[in-house]
């Protein structure tokens, strides 16, 4: 996707480590002091559930990230963007399994956030998404930003979030039908791939790869 001051294409093998710090970048000290979502991203490309597919970047063009550079349109210039699917399912209380997608990390560099460059990245990726034919999305996140893009609480379409006690808070639990009625009638548990789940020792491990950072205990953390 090609747009005067943006592009948004497949990342490459030799775009991995720059993805990787912009991630550390944009989540570094948001959720917990520093971050583990750059080696998540490490591994779920290793993942059998990974979307290869539906992994994006979003790159300034290269005129409009210095207006010497003759790159060609497809080239593009810095890496502001990034997102990602994965293959999971539902059970269905009736003993079904439904096949559904969960996305993210999905990261913006800090000095381009709030400039609609997440929402492009995102309504991009979902409709290629649709293209390739998949029912609905799940995943957590804030309903402020994602409900702009068709989101609404996953309760509303009868899925619960496994391992959540009843009457606890699942407000940070989003849906997306990218085929209209997918869900009709379904009603389950989501499950989150377990490739999401990486221990801390070996988060710490990768992150020494990067440039030292002050992690730092803020309000509103989750951890």
């Amino acid at each position: 996707m090609n747009t005067n001051d943006y592009i948004i294409r497949p990342e490459r093998t030799g775009d991995y480590r720059e993805v990787e710090n912009l991630v550390r970048e944009a989540f570094w000290n948001v959720y917990r002091p520093g971050c583990s979502e750059h080696y998540v991203i490490h591994v779920l490309r290793d993942d059998p559930a990974f979307v290869k597919e539906l992994d994006f970047v979003m790159c300034l063009s290269a005129r409009e990230n210095d207006p010497s550079d003759h790159s060609t349109a497809e080239e593009g210039g810095r890496l502001i963007g990034q997102n990602m699917f994965m293959r999971t399912v539902i059970d269905a209380d009736d003993g079904r399994v439904i096949p559904v997608l969960t996305m993210g990390p999905i990261g913006i560099s800090p000095e381009y956030k709030r400039r609609g460059y997440g929402k492009k990245l995102l309504d991009y990726s979902l409709e290629k998404a649709a293209e390739m034919g998949f029912g609905a999305v799940l995943f957590e996140g804030n309903i402020g930003f994602y409900g702009k893009s068709g989101f609404d609480y996953a309760r509303r379409f009868g899925i619960r979030y496994h391992d959540l006690p009843e009457g606890a808070d699942d407000s940070f639990f989003l849906c997306r039908e990218l085929i209209p009625g997918y869900l009709a009638g379904v009603t389950g548990v989501y499950q989150t791939p377990r490739g999401y789940y990486v221990d801390d020792a070996d988060v710490e491990e990768f992150d020494r790869a990067f440039p030292q950072k002050v992690k730092l205990k803020l309000p509103g953390q989750i951890f």
